[in-house]
């Protein structure tokens, strides 16, 4: 089995399949607060991303430059084979782990 991912890490491996090819620094936090209710700072999900590319896992392109950015492009992410492979067997770990197991939700008034 490949290295550890911690749970911000899945939740940006996530993120950038459901951005695709807009999946960048804001768009990406963005998403993690709308879906997963995760409000992670961006130096949170650019620490990780880079820790994420430092493995292999995820890979950047700059965008075109853009007036409103003073001229500089947006840095865009993406996730390679091998990220790809270390969320599947991630996610189905915790499944295996998870399965049979009553989850605690708290009661509902």
């Amino acid at each position: 089995m490949g290295s550890h991912l911690g749970d911000l890490a899945q939740l940006i491996l996530l993120a950038l399949i459901r951005l695709g090819r807009e999946a960048y620094g804001v768009a990406i936090a963005d998403e993690l607060a709308r879906r997963a209710g995760r409000d992670a700072t961006l130096g949170a999900v650019y620490k990780t991303l880079s820790r994420l590319e430092q493995k292999g896992y995820v890979r950047t392109r700059m965008g075109p430059p853009t007036p409103e950015r003073g001229g500089r492009g947006k840095r865009y992410f993406e996730l390679t084979g091998s990220g790809r492979r270390s969320l599947a067997a991630s996610l189905e770990a915790i499944q295996r782990l998870s399965t049979g197991v009553e989850v605690l939700r708290p009661k509902r008034s």
